[in-house]
């Protein structure tokens, strides 16, 4: 790259950073601004970055009430994708992204927590996604897709599993980016929420995967940037 550009990046708790997501940016030159919202960060303006990534959380896209700071963030969204900012967005990231853009997210009824196979759509697999792969979940909700937008993959508990809007909006309901620290820190942080059921694994299966496991989500990660980077 000639020049650096910018990237935002939003976090709604201290344990849900953004993993290879940081690395690979930093790799390809980017310079990093963290806007660290659950440590009462302001919510960057549009016109200061070149790109917005915004991370997961335990919390809803709707719950504004407690979490003032969740419109401000959807109006900071809208206000990217409205002036030609690309933006990433991971599980409550894609939820946010969803709800800015006018599309409904909601409770689903099932929960998805743990190692389960995506299976993605042409529109998937031309942005580098394999046909199918196991990959890290954790959500209660889901959305619509937004008008325009293409769905990405899909899981057997949950159908929308992220989508694509034109060459701009990348987002992923499911945890590429994660490391097994960053599963660990999830497993610890919300222990509450693993009461196993058919989508939902006990903290053991979550940390079995060894070292192949995450380094195919690297690939995939690192394939997927590029083509929705450009470079």
């Amino acid at each position: 790259m000639n020049e650096r550009k910018r990237v935002g990046i939003c976090t709604h708790v201290p344990f849900e950073g953004p993993g290879m997501i940081r690395d690979i940016l930093i790799e390809k030159g980017f310079t990093l601004d963290p806007v660290p919202l659950w440590d009462n960060a302001p919510v960057p303006d549009p016109s200061s970055f070149d790109l917005l990534v915004v991370m997961g959380g335990p919390m809803g896209a709707g719950d504004e009430d407690r979490y003032p700071w969740l419109g401000h963030e959807k109006r900071c969204i809208r206000g990217a994708v409205d002036s030609g900012k690309k933006v990433l967005g991971v599980c409550l990231g894609a939820q946010l992204i969803a709800s800015a853009l006018g599309s409904a997210v909601y409770r689903h009824h099932e929960k998805e927590i743990g190692w389960f196979p995506v299976k993605a759509t042409p529109a998937g697999i031309a942005l580098g996604l394999p046909a199918e792969y196991e990959t890290f979940h954790w959500h209660g909700d889901t959305f619509d897709i937004p008008e325009g937008a293409e769905l990405m993959a899909s899981s057997e508990a949950c159908k929308n599993q992220g989508f694509i809007l034109g060459d701009q909006v990348l987002a992923f309901q499911f945890h590429p980016e994660v490391t097994r620290e960053a599963v660990q820190a999830f497993t610890q942080a919300c222990a509450g929420e693993l009461v196993p059921s058919r989508f939902v694994q006990t903290a053991d299966q979550l940390l079995k995967p060894g070292p192949d496991r995450y380094l195919e989500h690297e690939q995939v990660l690192r394939r997927v940037m590029e083509r929705f980077l450009g470079h």
